[in-house]
């Protein structure tokens, strides 16, 4: 069969470079040959190969069988994925909901909150995506030149000899050999009720080991004031009665100062009651912030059961008390994660945190410490004269304490510095609950929602 192309060898192959679909096919000066012999020049060239059957036949392609094989798979792919289609689905209608309410936080906080709130470990979760970005403060290093500014005009010393003075706290003792000007100092923050300040507050360092550190502090005189509880949007979650949320308009012009709240519920359990409605239940052994009806202010260890009695106004719970008679609790602890003092952000030892202090007159003392650990803050109360004390609310996010000067309107102060507040915190709505100081009125003490 001379003059047929028989075999592939007789054709020159050549890759094109990568990237071109079409590969192209040159014909040997054999095949050209061949093709000119047989049918003449510009005769197109037949394939010589033969054609490849399929590789294989009958049933395994077609028919019935092959049909319900294809299904069979299908269904066991769409089972396999349905489970995760499901909990994807769940955590995103979760998260719309959770992201689509009202609410006074950042995006990055809600988003963190719905973590904490809604997805399993997601307390861990959030500790741990936080850890690289929480640092403790040096030690030791170059002090602080100044403190940063607080108050307005320091108060006039009291006069011993005078008659019917009302209680002033001393200056608190400096820690540092060589006090900052003005530390420790108290100063005025708005204006005065019966002829003396209702609130002062001051700052100092606390910590020689730390010497950047700074705790600000804020005294409430009980004779000249009100302190009040407030429920905040969805803190407490149960609340009977959740009122304005933020202080009642028609209560500020004697509004005096305003400061964050304890520990969530969801935390630690803690209970709750105002006007005569409790929350969520009181929990016996833990420290309470209560203010009674007849204008009193004290912690306490509750006993009473989870709720309230007729006597009660308001009362607040968060943890068990970190000072008591003066002295340290034994079981304070400096691990970052404990589940008695509070996780702190990202498992950092440091971190900034809030308290509140009754000293022995009964006047009320809050701490914002910008580092601390629960030993240092229960250190800082001791120092500065409080008798018994309990942790409020930690981390950098939600630590509050407000001054209103009443100078050209309320004249609202964030006392610390606090970039992720606005001190109008607690005067729109607000997320979290909070405590507001007003200026006494006559009567039985209650909480104004309106």
């Amino acid at each position: 069969m001379a003059g047929r192309v028989t075999a592939l060898s007789d054709c020159i192959y050549l890759r094109p470079p990568q990237g071109f679909i079409a590969a192209y096919m040159v014909p040997s000066p054999v095949t050209m040959a061949t093709r000119e012999l047989d049918h003449g020049e510009g005769s197109p060239l037949r394939d010589s190969v033969p054609s490849a059957g399929p590789l294989l036949d009958g049933p395994e392609l077609s028919g019935p069988g092959a049909d319900a094989r294809r299904l069979g798979r299908r269904w066991i792919i769409l089972g396999s994925l349905a489970p995760f289609v499901l909990v994807v689905l769940y955590f995103a209608i979760s998260y719309a909901d959770y992201m689509l309410k009202p609410t006074s936080e950042t995006f990055s906080e809600r988003s963190a909150e719905w973590v904490r709130d809604d997805v399993p470990f997601g307390n861990w979760i959030i500790d741990t995506a936080e850890r690289d970005t929480a640092d403790a403060p040096r030690k030791g290093g170059p002090g602080l030149l100044r403190l940063p500014s607080v108050g307005l005009s320091p108060v006039r010393p009291v006069v011993k000899h005078a008659a019917h003075v009302a209680y002033r706290p001393p200056p608190i003792k400096p820690v540092f050999a060589t006090p900052l000007r003005g530390e420790g100092v108290w100063r005025r923050t708005g204006p005065s009720v019966d002829d003396g300040p209702p609130v002062l507050v001051t700052s100092y360092r606390p910590n020689t080991e730390y010497p950047s550190i700074v705790a600000y502090v804020l005294w409430i005189d009980h004779v000249r004031t009100d302190l009040a509880y407030y429920p905040g949007r969805y803190e407490p979650p149960s609340a009977v009665d959740r009122g304005p949320m933020m202080v009642p308009i028609d209560q500020r012009y004697r509004l005096l100062a305003t400061f964050n709240a304890g520990f969530t519920h969801v935390d630690t359990d803690n209970g709750s009651a105002v006007d005569g409605h409790t929350n969520e239940p009181l929990i016996d052994g833990n420290a309470t912030l209560v203010g009674y009806r007849d204008g009193r202010v004290n912690i306490v260890k509750w006993t009473g059961g989870p709720s309230a009695p007729a006597d009660v106004a308001w009362a607040r719970q968060s943890l068990t008390p970190i000072l008591w008679d003066r002295k340290l609790n034994p079981e304070l602890s400096t691990d970052p994660n404990s589940t008695q003092w509070g996780y702190s952000l990202g498992g950092a030892t440091f971190t900034p945190r809030t308290a509140v202090g009754i000293d022995a007159h009964g006047n009320v003392m809050f701490v914002v410490a910008s580092e601390a650990t629960v030993i240092s803050l229960a250190q800082i109360l001791q120092h500065i004269g409080a008798v018994r004390g309990m942790e409020f609310d930690i981390n950098p996010a939600w630590h509050t304490m407000i001054t209103y000067s009443h100078k050209d309107g309320l004249g609202p102060t964030m006392v610390e510095p606090q970039p992720e507040q606005s001190p109008d915190r607690y005067l729109v709505p607000d997320d979290r609950d909070f405590m507001a100081v007003f200026a006494k009125r006559p009567g039985p003490v209650t909480v104004p929602f309106k």
